[in-house]
């Protein structure tokens, strides 16, 4: 328990280092762009694959498992919708990123500090943490959204494609499952979650990151460490901003 709150203690500590005042703010906006290439473009491909499949797997499992019921196939087209919006798009695409970018932010940090990049830095009177932090954190924020506005999109037509595909139910009658009862709130609701997630992953990639001292293997740990706390932090968050947001 002691060992946690040191932790925490000392997360908060580089936070505060990171949010200190730029020096100066062109190069932060270019390293801010750069890294809005590296960590959220390079990221739309997987993004869309997983979520196309996921799509259209929710729609032919539903489809199959309502077969003989007496429940209207449009219901089909709206749980697709639903839970693309409400969790898959938010909380599993976070989860995904959190393995893909929270390992690479990590990894790079990591390395900077094993080959004393970072001491350099700091010789030099520049704010590492500040430098080599913010603008993956403010990169992340922003975009993170994007993707998962385009996960909802590729999900909800990867459902639709199957229905085209294997003829398991009507098109017309999808669609209009997709347009029933929506309410723009679950659209805000879920952009705030993924907001919140990409600070997660960004900062506590960064955090675990920064800390090695030694060889290789301690940034393999801390590339390791990274992603398991942001998978726990993004499911305890999940739960936190839920129970804030929805009830």
């Amino acid at each position: 328990m002691l060992k946690l709150l040191e932790q925490i203690g000392r997360y908060f500590m580089l936070l505060g280092k990171v949010f200190s005042r730029p020096e100066k703010g062109g190069i932060y906006l270019r390293r801010t762009v750069f890294e809005m290439d590296a960590l959220g473009l390079n990221s739309i491909g997987l993004t869309a694959i997983i979520s196309f499949f996921i799509g259209a797997v929710i729609t032919l499992q539903m489809s199959i498992n309502l077969e003989s019921s007496f429940i209207p196939r449009m219901l089909i087209g709206y749980a697709t919708r639903e839970t693309m919006i409400l969790e898959f798009s938010s909380t599993v695409v976070a989860l995904i990123l959190a393995g893909k970018v929270g390992s690479s932010i990590a990894s790079e940090i990591g390395t900077m500090r094993i080959t004393e990049q970072i001491d350099a830095l700091e010789i030099m009177g520049v704010n590492s943490a500040s430098y080599l932090i913010l603008p993956k954190i403010i990169a992340t924020v922003l975009f993170f959204p994007f993707l998962t506005i385009f996960s909802i999109l590729i999900g909800i037509a990867g459902g639709y494609i199957i229905t085209i595909a294997t003829g398991i139910m009507i098109p017309d009658d999808y669609i209009a499952g997709i347009q029933s009862d929506f309410k723009p709130y679950s659209v805000t609701y879920t952009l705030i979650k993924m907001g919140v997630f990409a600070f997660i992953i960004s900062s506590l990639s960064a955090y675990f990151g920064y800390k090695p001292k030694g060889n290789s293997l301690e940034v393999g740990e801390a590339s390791t460490q990274a992603v398991v706390s942001c998978s726990i932090a993004i499911m305890i968050f999940n739960l936190i901003l839920t129970q804030l947001l929805l009830i």
